[in-house]
């Protein structure tokens, strides 16, 4: 799991867990771990976060069963409902995220073919190419993995998002919180866009 910035920097990482590990599972574990230090939103601030998130005070999600990926609604249709304008933002926004990994992804070829290494050692290159990412990112007055992915702001290497999220997660006073909030924004830029 990883969290980024606009300028495209990781902001924190969780590395070790197996494959098959539901997000919903890491995410829990990472906000109830202090030692892993996770960055919560400051006051008034919020993460975008995607379907396979638990709805939850300060994490917005978009709304499930509408239009989500770029690549969906760049077949012709434009943004119809408030959900759907919705859903179109949300996703443009979060689309530096898989701008990122594919940045990270592409200029570390050892993590596309990570040989034979243990486990333990895997997980530090996976943290170690990150933190190398970052500086590069900071320091590099220019650097073409970052130059090809400003050049595509769609996010056309989007992985697939896991869409399923425990349906404890659906009920109570934060989620309700949270789907008024997301409510109001997507108002709000219905009536921008008019």
């Amino acid at each position: 799991m990883a969290a980024c910035n606009f300028d495209m920097q990781f902001i924190f990482s969780c590395a070790g867990w197996e494959g098959t590990a539901h997000d919903t599972r890491i995410f829990l574990s990472a906000l109830r771990d202090l030692s892993l230090n996770f960055p919560k939103p400051p006051n008034g601030k919020l993460y975008l976060v995607d379907a396979g998130y638990p709805q939850m005070r300060g994490y917005l999600g978009p709304y499930k069963g509408e239009r989500y990926h770029l690549p969906d609604f760049r077949r012709g249709v434009q943004p119809m409902g408030h959900k759907e304008v919705f859903n179109h933002a949300h996703s443009s926004l979060r689309s530096v995220i898989e701008r990122t990994f594919g940045v990270w992804k592409k200029r570390w070829s050892i993590l596309r073919d990570m040989p034979s290494y243990s486990f333990a050692k895997q997980v530090k290159i996976v943290i170690a190419t990150m933190t190398l990412h970052n500086y590069i990112r900071r320091h590099a007055k220019r650097d073409c993995h970052f130059d090809e992915s400003e050049d595509d702001l769609n996010g056309t290497q989007e992985e697939e998002i896991e869409r399923e999220v425990d349906a404890q997660q659906e009920d109570g006073l934060v989620t309700q919180e949270m789907k008024a909030l997301r409510n109001q924004i997507a108002a709000s830029l219905m009536s921008s866009s008019g």
